[in-house]
């Protein structure tokens, strides 16, 4: 019990404010505070007896504000008066022991994720789908062209609500124990799995799918950042046109203005852009392909391999590609924690409603890319998905206008989905940094940061240009991510009852994803093997064997490389295919002529 008298008006008594000592699993009769916190009712109102010597039309209670986290930050908790921040302390250990205050880091204050939690089913939705459709839908027809109609349908289908389902396990878990927010899917895991184990489970494939995708965005890009300009601009700047790197450099320097928004909330509108942009250029893509001719050579069987063994690795690879189709559940939970959370209006109320809302447009999305790419090309997709196809078969059916129109709509998906990736990686910097200072960022350490990762991601991206081969064996280790621990999760958080219906699907399910991912990671392990690492971007020459090196490419990869045009152009048209093919077909050890 504390006396406060130092706010008192002239010519009244020192008030006397009192915790009353409420056993266990007693509820206490609670209000809802204009700012959507709970506190105790005040006597008075049907709450219990007032407080010794106090006048019920006079008493005083603690606000939820006044002992909230962000009142007793370090910053600020040091300049209240020593009884009253006892006072203040203790009631808040009493609300949260009782369970109206949700136990929060004082430190979350501080950080872009948690920074700001006025979010809503909008904002959900907008994240979602910035964060769910992306380059990896493009791919979608590779798939079908290894596993022909039947299977395609059935297995984009099955991990389709599959990944819905898991994605409902994570917005529940999110405030699973009462008083606890796991705002970051590593904070998830921890509690699922322990500390540790925790930490080696999940940080190397959430760093990944968050870093990882930002370089990818970077390459991606870039590159189309350079067509783009080539189909608008034209002949008049061929003269001293940039180099490929130099658009990844250019890239690079937009992701790192935009980044200077502040938090995950102020970057909603760039998310709204980012799912406009997504839905407008896979939607022209796949309805482009469909509307034009078909090539005459079209088939729809499964594409042949040598051997049983390459056969399987195929259809593993395919099932892969679906299964990355799929991504974003690495920061449902970073998107959740956006959202102020109370116990009559919980957060993942306004989150599913959102993530409804956007699945249902990703698979809008996705179904009609693979179902309309792959009957408009069959397996004669090419491996770079729906838009190599679409120029490498009607870019001179197409105007100019549309094809530079999908361009740039794919350049501003990319610039929108790289700031959300790299959210999570932007808060592990200023944890970091936080923690060590107890202070929060200034302006100039927080947007030093931010340009420091923008050009190590370009670094990565172009020191490392056989990143894209290794996409098949990182995209098996991250798999987990989506599919498997979050049924392991709430197996451990939730314990459902042993043999229940609940506990054989999570476990199926989970033990199914993990033996997808150690298949899909061995089919990325044989890519490499059986194709190489392919070197993309490489300003010097690698050459082992100059002798037995070709100084012109084969008859037979001439033919094939006609094969993907239309018989009324001529080869001079198509130049740049041409050109491209061509240097694919050369050994790695040896110069492109």
């Amino acid at each position: 019990m504390e006396e406060r008298g130092t706010g008192a008006a002239p010519g009244l008594e020192a008030e006397l404010v009192s915790i009353p000592a409420t056993p266990r699993g007693v509820s206490t009769p609670e209000t809802v505070t204009p700012t959507g916190q709970r506190s105790p009712r005040p006597p008075g109102h049907g709450g219990g007896a007032p407080a010794a010597g106090a006048n019920s039309a006079k008493s005083w209670t603690p606000t939820p504000a006044m002992v909230s986290p962000r009142f007793l930050s370090p910053s600020i908790s040091s300049a209240v008066g020593t009884p009253m921040k006892r006072v203040l302390v203790n009631l808040r250990g009493y609300l949260e022991e009782v369970g109206h205050l949700t136990k929060l880091n004082p430190q979350d204050a501080w950080l872009p994720i948690t920074e700001s939690r006025n979010g809503n089913a909008h904002y959900a939705a907008f994240h979602n789908l910035n964060a769910g459709i992306g380059f990896q839908a493009l791919l979608l027809p590779v798939a079908f062209a290894f596993l022909g109609w039947s299977w395609g349908m059935i297995a984009l289908t099955i991990a389709y609500f599959w990944q819905l389902y898991t994605l409902w396990i994570l917005v529940k878990l999110h405030e699973a124990v009462p008083g606890r927010r796991y705002n970051r899917y590593v904070e998830l895991a921890q509690a699922a799995f322990g500390e540790r184990l925790g930490v080696w489970l999940a940080l190397f494939p959430t760093v990944y799918l968050s870093a990882g995708t930002a370089t990818a965005l970077i390459l991606i890009g870039g590159e189309t950042m350079k067509l783009f300009f080539q189909i608008v601009c034209g002949s008049l700047c061929s003269s001293n046109p940039l180099s490929t790197v130099e658009w990844y450099l250019v890239f690079t320097i937009l992701c790192i203005v935009l980044s200077q928004l502040p938090n995950l909330n102020s970057i909603a509108g760039l998310s709204l852009i980012g799912a406009i942009t997504a839905i407008t250029y896979a939607t022209m893509a796949w309805v482009l392909s469909v509307s034009q001719e078909r090539p005459p050579s079209i088939s729809y069987q499964p594409l042949a391999s040598p051997s049983f063994g390459a056969t399987a690795f195929s259809i593993l690879n395919a099932l892969g590609i679906i299964a990355f189709a799929f991504r974003g559940h690495n920061l449902a939970l970073e998107i959740q924690a956006t959202m102020p959370s109370t116990f009559k209006h919980p957060a993942h109320v306004p989150m599913w409603r959102g993530a409804k809302v956007a699945y249902l447009l990703i698979a809008l999305c996705l179904f009609p890319i693979a179902i309309g790419g792959f009957w408009a090309y069959g397996n004669l997709m090419p491996a770079g998905g729906i838009l190599n196809a679409l120029y490498a078969f009607h870019s001179h059916d197409i105007p100019r206008g549309l094809l530079a129109t999908t361009f740039l709509l794919v350049v501003f998906n990319c610039l929108s989905s790289f700031q959300i990736y790299s959210m999570p990686v932007f808060d592990s910097f200023e944890a970091g940094y936080t923690s060590r200072t107890n202070r929060p960022c200034s302006i100039w350490v927080r947007s030093g940061f931010r340009v420091f990762y923008g050009f190590i991601s370009f670094f990565i991206g172009v020191a490392l240009p056989f990143l894209s081969s290794l996409a098949g064996l990182l995209g098996g280790l991250t798999l987990p991510v989506t599919f498997a621990y979050p049924c392991f999760m709430w197996i451990g958080i939730k314990k459902p009852q042993r043999f229940s219906f609940s506990w054989y699907l999570n476990w199926s399910l989970g033990i199914i994803g993990m033996a997808f991912s150690l298949a899909l990671s061995a089919g990325g392990v044989w890519s490499m093997v059986n194709s190489g690492l392919k070197l993309k971007n490489i300003e010097f020459i690698l050459v082992i064997d100059p002798v037995n090196c070709p100084t012109q490419p084969t008859e037979v990869e001439e033919k094939k490389h006609h094969t993907y045009r239309p018989a009324s152009n001529p080869p001079s048209k198509h130049y740049p295919m041409h050109s491209m093919l061509r240097k694919q077909k050369f050994p790695l050890n040896c110069p492109i002529p």
